[in-house]
């Protein structure tokens, strides 16, 4: 029997911050913690919902999307890049950040289709920058990938801006989850109404996060308003399982997976 959820996992980072805006104010029990912990917590059952990485969906026994709030982009999304030391093709040493799987198989991902290559990977701590590698490809995430590098590198890729340009789809890197003994109705509309209280708050949110961020008030704006995008559709759907199809072809997510039924009753 489905049951209603107790408590929902998401992450303290600033591209989350329109989706849960006012959250805890609708009554919802919301504990922070890495998008990685989060996909674990989930699948022991110490969470019933979590903000999760789009590659966790794909790997999750009977997980399914619980609403149409997102964290995707359309372009450039300025917070996933992507350094590279040497010519992108002659990349033989791989750098991947820790916090986020999705962009790490997404990085890997286009070094394959792009150029045929399968980098050695080698894991980069969650905090540490571009100093603490000396790989010839370096992903970071995050407020280090926003910040102007002070080294010189031969190529910087935006994973958004390069997948868009690959695929002509939107990107989706995280969405609400639940395990499917989990009923979620009436969460559904409250997260929809969440993320559209925070779009509507962008300017407070940028005010209130960018010097935290390292950010001035503008930039802060432009990245949370023009880089991402909040809504699941149609073409972020077939993002998502385009996204999928890569991801097998590599092995880096099971065959299985039914991205029409995990995503069914969402769309924007």
């Amino acid at each position: 029997m489905s049951r209603m959820p107790k408590t929902i996992g998401a992450v303290q980072y600033l591209n989350t911050k329109p989706l849960v805006h006012g959250l805890a104010a609708c009554g919802v029990n919301v504990v922070y913690d890495l998008p990685s912990r989060l996909s674990d917590r989930l699948s022991s059952g110490e969470l019933d919902v979590a903000l999760i990485p789009s590659i966790e969906l794909f790997r999750g026994r009977g997980y399914r999307m619980v609403s149409d709030a997102c964290i995707g982009c359309r372009g450039p999304v300025m917070s996933v890049k992507l350094f590279f030391r040497v010519p992108p093709w002659k990349t033989r040493t791989l750098a991947l950040d820790e916090g986020s799987r999705t962009s790490a198989s997404l990085a890997r991902i286009l070094l394959s289709e792009r150029f045929g290559i399968t980098p050695f990977s080698e894991s980069l701590a969650i905090g540490s920058g571009l100093e603490a590698t000396n790989a010839d490809a370096v992903l970071l995430i995050g407020d280090r990938a926003i910040g102007s590098p002070h080294e010189r590198f031969e190529a910087v890729w935006d994973l958004g801006n390069e997948w868009v340009g690959f695929s002509g789809l939107p990107f989706v890197f995280a969405m609400w989850v639940a395990r499917e003994d989990v009923e979620t109705e009436s969460l559904a509309m409250v997260l929809a109404e969440t993320r559209n209280r925070g779009e509507a708050n962008l300017a407070a949110i940028a005010a209130a996060e960018s010097a935290s961020h390292g950010l001035t008030v503008p930039q802060c704006l432009t990245y949370l308003r023009d880089n991402l995008h909040y809504h699941f559709g149609p073409q972020e759907r077939l993002g998502l399982s385009t996204f999928y199809r890569y991801s097998t072809s590599l092995g880096l997510a099971p065959i299985g997976f039914d991205c029409e039924l995990a995503t069914e009753g969402v769309l924007s």
